[in-house]
């Protein structure tokens, strides 16, 4: 049996255990995307527990032990090093108009992969510009993807239950 950790991939969690596609969408109709298999096949495979946990609002450690109880197993604790990360201020360059906004919803909806129109979206802008994604969920996965690509990277709720991600060209 596999570790239940933050750092578990959705995938390899479902893998082992399909009962908990179910559980989480009981958990909070925004996991409901589970269910959709373009997400399935691209952003499961790279999101982790604790990308997930955001998404759906919970402290990583309370969803970690909550999929643990199911199966038996015994709860992690923080470590005193593991700190709340603080709310991030938005950047200056997050008021500039950007080039493209996606609607991340949309495409799910069209069974259309966001990450592929995000990266053709990217690809076609200058240096500098900023593409936006609107979505009705945090989009951890593709957030840590694009910070990791070396993109500057900014997400908030502009209104109850509406997330704009920004993500501007190096």
């Amino acid at each position: 049996m596999a570790e239940i950790t933050p750092e578990t991939k959705v995938d390899d969690l479902l893998n082992e255990y399909p009962q908990f596609e179910e559980f989480l969408i009981g958990l909070n109709p925004k996991y409901k995307k589970l269910k959709n298999p373009i997400l399935r096949r691209t952003v499961a495979k790279i999101a982790t527990l604790t990308q997930v946990a955001k998404i759906g609002g919970y402290d990583v450690f309370d969803l970690v032990n909550l999929l643990r109880k199911e199966v038996g197993r015994p709860p992690l604790e923080k470590s005193p090093s593991e700190m709340e990360e603080a709310a991030e201020e938005a950047p200056a360059w997050v008021g500039e108009t950007p080039k493209e906004t996606i609607d991340a919803n949309r495409l799910l909806d069209e069974e259309k992969n966001p990450l592929t129109e995000v990266g053709k979206a990217l690809k076609s802008i200058e240096s500098g510009q900023i593409v936006a994604i609107r979505s009705d969920f945090l989009p951890s996965p593709l957030i840590d993807m694009f910070k990791e690509k070396g993109y500057k990277v900014y997400a908030a709720e502009a209104e109850e239950g509406i997330y704009l991600t920004y993500i501007k060209k190096p």
